[in-house]
């Protein structure tokens, strides 16, 4: 099971602004364990995030993201108590969403 993604939504006249924290070890398949064997690969393929059910960023990620990546976007639209959901899907087929309301 994964740690809830920290969303932080804020509108501020037309635009808004969105922080996420994603919690996620973003292995990329080149580190070695104590005992030198390689750590197999683990990180994020597909971010999205929607405002209301309307995709508003998306992004393909591979192993150069880091560990428990922070995003940083803005919108136009979206207004105080609308929803911002973030979903992500791993290449080990684990996938998250969490939902936060714009404030």
């Amino acid at each position: 099971m994964t740690v809830a993604t920290r969303i932080r939504a804020e509108a501020q006249g037309d635009r808004t602004t969105v922080r996420v924290l994603v919690s996620h070890a973003m292995e990329s398949g080149r580190r070695k364990d104590d005992a030198g064997a390689t750590v197999p690969a683990w990180f994020i393929q597909h971010f999205r995030a929607s405002c209301n059910g309307q995709t508003v960023m998306s992004a393909y990620w591979s192993t150069a993201v880091s560990k428990n990546p922070f995003v940083q976007f803005s919108f136009k639209g979206g207004k105080a108590g609308d929803t911002i959901a973030v979903q992500w899907i791993d290449n080990h087929g684990e996938q998250r969403t969490d939902e936060a309301l714009i404030t």
